[in-house]
């Protein structure tokens, strides 16, 4: 069975603790949520579909050792964990973003996860799968988009007081402003006040580079 890709690209990874990197990126197609401030509507639908041989060997041609796996929601495709594997056995870091509302415990324990827990202010903040919160590991890192002071303070509670022990076992939580939102001074004036244990504050470095809804990059 292939997979439907989106498109695969090489930039400078723009978030997470890898931020500044160079990286491939490979989008999968198909999403089933629909955040309010979704800047990749493109992938809901939109897509080729090819076989996993392909895309590695597009992968490898960018001779870059850095490659994320994102969407869309890329474990909607279960060929995904194909790839993900196949790429880690040819040496390659890789990274996966996913949503925090499907199952984590199938990605191989090679890939570093980037799972990002849905505030009030996207809309699917039910679809959250707190569960995977205890399959966290020293290797994955925990995203909050943040739209609203509503949004900050439901952040704020699941790194105090949420599902215990995750906080302290993740590589980086990261708390990021939504893209003409919440301005990153407002959103650094909070995080600079409350002093929240493992909180990073990031921006989307890609749309400070280019142009803020540009593809490809």
């Amino acid at each position: 069975m292939p997979l439907t890709i989106n498109e695969i690209y090489q930039s400078i990874q723009g978030e997470s603790s890898w931020a500044g990197c160079r990286c491939v990126f490979v989008r999968l197609t198909f999403c089933d949520l629909r955040c309010s401030y979704c800047d990749t509507e493109y992938a809901f639908h939109q897509g080729t579909k090819r076989d996993v041989a392909d895309v590695l060997a597009e992968v490898l041609a960018y001779d870059c050792p850095l490659v994320e796996i994102t969407g869309g929601e890329p474990l909607l495709q279960k060929r995904v964990h194909t790839l993900m594997h196949r790429l880690c056995d040819a040496g390659y870091t890789v990274l996966i973003e996913t949503s925090g509302a499907h199952d984590i415990a199938l990605i191989d324990v090679r890939v570093h996860r980037i799972m990002d827990l849905k505030c009030p202010s996207s809309g699917e903040c039910d679809r959250n799968r707190m569960a995977n919160l205890e399959l966290l590991s020293v290797r994955d890192e925990v995203k909050f988009v943040i739209g609203s002071d509503e949004d900050y303070a439901w952040a704020k509670a699941q790194v105090l007081a949420g599902v215990p022990g995750w906080a302290d076992r993740v590589n980086a939580i990261l708390f990021s402003p939504v893209f003409g939102k919440m301005t990153p001074l407002e959103l650094a004036t909070r995080v600079m006040a409350d002093a929240l244990p493992n909180v990073r504050m990031q921006l989307q470095m890609h749309k400070l580079i280019w142009e803020p809804n540009q593809r490809g990059v």
